[in-house]
């Protein structure tokens, strides 16, 4: 049965997107940078804005490239110096993923960033939509360390279009006690009848609420309230 109290997930660059999203009822934050690439690690200093400005829970992003490969030793090495200053900054909850060349999960990197991270809460991301072995990929990461939710679109670039898929990992998980499912990605309004219906109880927005729907534009509180207002 799904939360009566949907959680509602908000991406935030800085500490006035933070304000905003929280004052329109955002229950969580993820905070990012260089939304080009779909977010990279916002800075120590970033992040101690935000932490400064704001009281609700932060997942911050751990990536520093474009798509989903960790970037090799010293790529990870570097992700690993990424996680221990932010953690040292007080982060308390993460988002991060990296997959190999065949679409199976780089679980060498991801062990070495999670061991930084020293079994902090963590969000596995879009990764698991930019492989066609998305089983494999929640059995690879089902039982880490602190993973309780996986962002994901179904696998489509519009989440609306992934509800199917969505409602049976869901399922799945639930009764395998894995990670609740956080519904992302071209994420609309009108689709959010079906996948409440699907029992579907976390969504994530990031341009649906900013003034001009661009990464260029901030978060607009008014915005953020209607799906607030919508989700309940």
């Amino acid at each position: 049965m799904s939360d009566p109290t949907p959680l509602l997930e908000v991406i935030a660059v800085d500490a006035d997107d933070a304000r905003a999203a929280v004052a329109g009822g955002a229950d969580r934050l993820e905070l990012v940078s260089e939304m080009r690439y779909a977010g990279f690690a916002p800075s120590v200093e970033a992040f101690e804005a935000i932490r400064a400005a704001v009281t609700v829970p932060l997942r911050v992003m751990i990536r520093r490239r474009e798509g989903f490969s960790a970037g090799g030793v010293q790529g990870v090495a570097e992700l690993v110096h990424t996680a221990e200053a932010l953690r040292r900054a007080g982060a308390e909850e993460f988002v991060l993923g990296w997959l190999d060349p065949d679409g199976t999960v780089d679980l060498e990197a991801v062990r070495a960033v999670l061991d930084a991270l020293g079994g902090a809460k963590w969000t596995f991301h879009k990764a698991i939509d930019a492989t066609n072995q998305r089983d494999a990929v929640y059995d690879a990461v089902r039982t880490l360390p602190g993973l309780d939710t996986v962002l994901s679109s179904g696998g489509f670039p519009a989440s609306g279009d992934g509800v199917d898929v969505l409602r049976a990992e869901s399922e799945r998980e639930r009764g395998l006690g894995g990670p609740r499912i956080l519904v992302g990605g071209g994420l609309a309004q009108e689709a959010l009848p079906s996948l409440r219906a699907a029992g579907l109880d976390a969504f994530h927005v990031g341009t649906a609420v900013r003034a001009d729907g661009t990464w260029d534009s901030p978060v607009e509180a008014e915005k953020v309230a209607e799906w607030r207002k919508l989700l309940g």
